[in-house]
């Protein structure tokens, strides 16, 4: 028996084994494991967003090759991203292995063969094809210059179908261009038929058409008219494009007219 225990014994004092005292163990939770960042708490009521930042930076990069550029360095990338070269070779990794961005030779990145077979996937999603493109080659007939077929897309228009003109001088857009929507005739009938209440917008819905001059490009003018589907729903802006010298000789009002027709056949031709 320890020294201190005889003690205590002859002082009359009981004593006990010692034992540790047990720990509690803590209820298994039953809810799932949750990874990554916890929902913020001071986001607006119903503001339920989530984003991949390293998502968007990937897909910032993509977007650098916007403007007609088929070909960057990665200084421009990176210039164009404000993304640090070392992130932006990180990620053109991935994206190089996924098809969507291919480096040369030379150093220089371009677009892979996805973001082409993305695009006809989308574009043969609306399933217009063969209702819009014989409307643009009536227009292009009846008034010399290239005809395109525009839809919204957030913020920006997308040229989904076009026509060219048999002129030599001519306007050129290809499909799946990406433009501005503040900007030119038919990015004004997107907006005025997809919300957008001021006095302009308001006047293309009453007249049915809208004439730009200049508007994008001091050298190009535009005529365009809405496009609806079954219900009366919105789907795009047809219109005509052309030389700002050739389009002011004409008359507006012929123009208008030839325009508002094809849309309203199209139009009806879709349901509308």
């Amino acid at each position: 028996m320890p020294h201190a225990a005889r003690q205590w014994k002859k002082a009359g004092i009981a004593t006990q084994p010692w034992r540790p005292e047990p720990v509690p163990i803590p209820e298994k939770s039953t809810a799932p494991r949750r990874r990554g960042r916890p929902p913020s708490t001071d986001r607006p009521d119903g503001a339920d967003e989530q984003r991949v930042e390293a998502v968007e930076r990937a897909l910032s990069v993509l977007d650098a090759f916007g403007g007609g550029t088929p070909r960057l360095s990665l200084a421009e990338i990176a210039e164009r991203t404000g993304l640090y070269p070392s992130t932006v070779l990180r990620l053109a990794a991935s994206l190089d292995r996924f098809g969507y961005l291919h480096r040369g030779a030379g150093g220089l990145f371009r677009l892979g063969p996805t973001p082409l077979r993305l695009g006809l996937l989308y574009r043969d999603a609306f399933d217009l094809a063969d209702h819009v493109r014989p409307a643009l080659a009536r227009l292009v007939e009846r008034t010399g210059e290239t005809a395109a077929f525009y839809v919204r897309e957030g913020e920006r228009r997308v040229c989904l179908y076009r026509h060219h003109s048999p002129r030599l001088i001519r306007h050129h857009v290809e499909e799946g261009a990406v433009l501005p929507l503040d900007r030119g005739a038919s990015g004004r009938v997107l907006m005025a038929f997809t919300g957008r209440t001021d006095p302009l917008h308001d006047e293309v819905r009453t007249r049915g058409w809208y004439l730009s001059l200049g508007e994008r490009d001091p050298e190009v003018a535009a005529i365009a008219a809405p496009v609806f589907g079954r219900g009366r729903s919105f789907l795009g802006a047809l219109g005509v494009i052309g030389p700002r010298s050739r389009l002011e000789a004409e008359s507006h009002e012929r123009l208008a007219a030839l325009i508002t027709e094809e849309a309203a056949l199209l139009s009806r031709g879709l349901g509308g």
